[in-house]
């Protein structure tokens, strides 16, 4: 049942359920979690039973997990979120949940296809960024983003000669940065801190060069703010290859840890192609560089970069 009045229960349980809670152990993140089940069950004005029966969890179940004490399984939270009439995203503290106006802006975009959501995220850049001289940067800053033996490196370094252009592999720029090597990088300091220094390559990349061709990491897509920060100020090129091209210039270049690390290495890198693949989708130029030799590729990438620039071909 949903009433006002279940706030007033609200109110009259939780002296209870916080003396259940005294003294249990209590980690940030379940804390957090069941402030945001009351938070929620009190802007319904549901009381604990109601979404306890909805939830078909008990009442005593709720209120542990209410204070912070309970550690539900992921389908109980799933039960919990439905009961409350809210996404699963929306329990456990996604951004865009946030707030009343990320909730509104979510509910405007959510329905829309991929062409509605390309055109609203232009916009937006649009609005929060000066367009016009940042607009005509973009086009003399190139950046060739793709999974590793795409390419980018070889071709990127030619495309830059023929434009006159510098030339920054980024992998290169976040190694000097940290003072070691990616590998140690996510070792030592871990995914945050990688995260951390490429953003700050990135950023002196762009700020530095005014002309220039960037091979990323093929891994930079999987961060949106630093995808984004790339797509704002570049042109973007996804040099795409076949799975088995990938693999194979990797090895040749002399790298067999791909082909070692596991049995079912062509697999895995299929599964990632294919989890990136719609943010690469996202760039300016698409390039299969599987259909070419290498000097075939590179003549036939400059012929598109220059029609796509508007300089002579």
């Amino acid at each position: 049942m949903e009433s006002d009045n279940g706030i007033g229960t609200a109110l009259q349980e939780a002296p209870r359920a916080a003396a259940q809670a005294e003294g249990a152990p209590r980690h940030p993140f379940l804390v957090a979690l069941g402030e945001r089940v009351r938070t929620l069950r009190a802007r319904r004005g549901l009381t604990r039973k109601a979404v306890a029966q909805a939830a078909e969890v008990s009442e005593r179940h709720l209120a542990n997990l209410e204070y912070g004490t309970g550690n539900a399984s992921i389908l109980v939270l799933l039960q919990v979120a439905r009961a409350l009439h809210c996404e699963l995203s929306e329990l456990l503290g996604d951004v865009t949940t946030s707030s009343p106006e990320w909730l509104m802006i979510r509910e405007l975009l959510e329905r829309q296809g991929e062409s509605e959501l390309r055109r609203a995220r232009l916009a937006l850049s649009e609005l929060f960024h000066a367009a016009g001289a940042a607009d005509r940067a973009r086009t003399t800053r190139l950046a060739l983003i793709g999974l590793r033996g795409a390419g980018k490196s070889t071709l990127g370094r030619r495309l830059a000669d023929d434009l006159g252009y510098a030339f920054i592999e980024l992998s290169r720029e976040i190694e000097q940065f940290a003072g070691c090597s990616i590998h140690e990088i996510h070792n030592l300091y871990g995914t945050n801190a990688y995260r951390r220094y490429e953003r700050r390559a990135l950023e002196e990349a762009i700020q530095i060069y005014p002309e220039v061709v960037i091979a990323t990491p093929g891994g930079l897509v999987a961060d949106a703010a630093n995808f984004n920060l790339l797509l704002q100020h570049c042109f973007t090129i996804w040099l795409e290859a076949d799975p088995a091209d990938h693999m194979g210039r990797v090895a040749a270049q002399g790298d067999l840890r791909p082909m070692a690390a596991s049995p079912e290495a062509m697999e895995d890198l299929k599964r990632i192609l294919a989890g990136r693949a719609p943010f690469y989708a996202k760039a300016d130029l698409r390039f299969n560089t599987s259909a070419f030799g290498e000097e075939e590729a590179y003549q036939a990438l400059r012929r598109r970069v220059r029609e796509s620039l508007g300089l002579d071909p």
